[in-house]
């Protein structure tokens, strides 16, 4: 295991929170497994990266799972998880695989077998005095790990924890209708998600558009967050960042041969960090909302008293 910290600078939403921040390494069973004695605290199934505050902060806090894009890695979103963190959350985001193939079962499958994981495990590899309020449980999802975390939340996958709230950012589910990924699901019938949680889906406004011609848009038209969106029911909200693209919520600097890539095979705005800033804002404002009873910044954000680094090309929300 290893950490790293930061210190807070702000209380909007779309800056750095009150809490200094840690984030963690935590190797799975298949590793610990070879160093592990009858001490040793149960480790995860699958790695985890986790974003908290410090131990000096103190306190109980919400946890939110995050699970990442198509063959991305956690790590990617380290500076997205450390702003969530700093407002007050707990974030876990497991390495769901190294290399997958067109079916998400698996990570689906992984995903839930972490969520039952953090019962018995989470609370022996944070600080003493950072504690995780389970019954506060939210699951996050971006690109093709949106589409495992609505899977997950229409209970593909069996869990022993409930999640209070669900957040999709640009998920993605295929390459075009007709074209899902198994297991598909979408099934565009209107407000057919039977999901029992507050919902939260985040576009790209370039997430449509092809970087070049030899590779596909990242989030097609007919898969992609409209037409998630479109099958939610009440309560949910639907926000499109405009002239950003389906990565930019990464960190600034994506390292080695995937990091480069997160570059050139999606239409990027200028720069990642108004993007980044903007979908941490909203997941810390929406879980504020629906996980703490403090509408106070999603209405801000709504009717526009509160401002985002980029802007918003829709908001819209189903009451």
């Amino acid at each position: 295991m290893s950490s790293s910290s930061t210190r807070s600078l702000a209380t909007n939403v779309f800056d750095t929170g009150n809490y200094s921040t840690s984030l963690l390494r935590v190797e799975s069973a298949t590793v610990a497994s070879c160093n592990s004695t009858n001490s040793t605290p149960l480790p995860p199934p699958k790695p985890l990266l986790i974003g908290m505050p410090s131990d000096d902060a103190g306190g109980e806090f919400p946890v939110l799972i995050l699970l990442h894009g198509y063959v991305l890695l956690n790590s990617f979103y380290s500076q997205l998880i450390l702003h969530v963190a700093s407002h007050g959350f707990i974030v876990i985001a497991p390495q769901l695989y190294n290399v997958a193939g067109p079916d998400a079962t698996a990570e689906i499958t992984s995903a839930a077998a972490i969520t039952n994981w953090l019962s018995e495990g989470l609370g022996h590899f944070l600080p003493p005095h950072v504690r995780p309020n389970l019954s506060k449980l939210a699951l996050a999802g971006h690109s093709r790990g949106g589409k495992a975390a609505f899977a997950l939340a229409l209970k593909k996958g069996a869990t022993t924890l409930k999640y209070s709230a669900l957040i999709g950012v640009d998920p993605v589910d295929g390459m075009d209708k007709g074209k899902q990924t198994p297991p598909p699901v979408l099934t565009y019938i209107p407000h057919s998600f039977d999901l029992g949680m507050p919902v939260m889906v985040i576009g790209s406004g370039l997430g449509e558009i092809k970087k070049n011609p030899l590779f596909p848009p990242c989030a097609p038209k007919g898969v992609n967050h409209k037409d998630f969106f479109n099958e939610c029911r009440t309560p949910a909200c639907h926000f499109v960042v405009k002239d950003y693209g389906h990565l930019d919520m990464l960190d600034d600097d994506t390292k080695g041969i995937r990091g480069k890539a997160t570059y050139c095979l999606c239409k990027n705005g200028k720069s990642r960090e108004p993007m980044r800033r903007s979908i941490g804002g909203i997941i810390v404002a929406f879980m504020k909302a629906y996980l703490d009873g403090d509408i106070t910044d999603l209405m801000a954000i709504r009717k526009g008293q509160e401002t985002a680094p980029a802007e918003f090309e829709t908001v819209e929300f189903l009451e």
